[in-house]
């Protein structure tokens, strides 16, 4: 088992008191193993005194601004991939196949391109394994660490981490395609309402007639807990 990917899993993860108190064993773990270059733990070094040491209701905030809120920021890899468009309800189906073969089962509401949850899966395989799979999305990582780094936030430290250990490195071409499209920022509700906007897909015969429970499995999937790290406890921040 890699323990980086789970470290990196719960970073990415909604913030609660639970994960502020883990922090130190996060930090023992990636040291522990030192996959990662100093400049990259030096950064994830940031996020973590963050976290361990913020308030928790602005660590929460913050969180549902950037991931939840910010299309062009979202935790799940199909959003970057696929849009709403049909391919995206079988590359699910393949997803959930593949962690289920792995022997990672997931609840029916979880959507398995969240990207905690994929890295759970990943910390749970071969460590050359992990390292290909994640060179499949790593143009999605080196754009979301750009779109962070344009925003000053230390959340970027943990995509230049993924791009870092990724077997195949991205292509130039693929990032900057990711990040010619819309990237509003948080506050700014109409250019966010018009990058949510739901498309009409259906993805089979029992299909609903949109996305809108789609866009809500989504925002409700930041709710998983940090993989070793007890669920949080109901806090002041709403969630759906």
């Amino acid at each position: 088992m890699t323990q980086t990917f789970k470290v990196l899993s719960a970073l990415l993860s909604y913030p609660t008191a639970q994960l502020q108190e883990a922090v130190p064993e996060l930090t023992a773990a990636i040291d522990r193993e030192a996959l990662l270059a100093p400049a990259v733990c030096r950064q994830l070094e940031r996020l973590m005194n963050d976290i361990a040491t913020g308030d928790l209701y602005d660590l929460q905030e913050r969180y549902v601004l950037l991931f939840d809120r910010t299309r062009s920021l979202s935790l799940h890899l199909f959003e970057h991939v696929h849009g709403e468009s049909r391919d995206r309800g079988q590359a699910m189906i393949d997803l959930k196949s593949l962690y289920e073969n792995g022997g990672l089962e997931i609840e029916a509401a979880e959507l398995p391109d969240f990207l905690p949850l994929f890295l759970e899966f990943l910390s749970t395989l071969p460590r050359a394994e992990a390292y290909e799979l994640l060179g499949q999305p790593a143009h999605i990582f080196a754009a979301l660490a750009e779109r962070l780094h344009k925003r000053q936030c230390d959340y970027e430290a943990v995509f230049r981490a993924l791009t870092s250990l990724a077997a195949a490195k991205p292509k130039a071409e693929d990032v900057s395609a990711l990040l010619a499209e819309p990237d509003p920022d948080a506050t700014d509700l109409a250019a966010l309402d018009a990058a949510w906007e739901d498309q009409p897909v259906n993805f089979g015969p029992n299909a609903g007639d949109g996305c809108k429970d789609g866009l809500i499995a989504r925002i409700r999937a930041g709710r998983r807990p940090a993989p070793g790290v007890a669920a949080a406890t109901p806090s002041r921040t709403s969630r759906p």
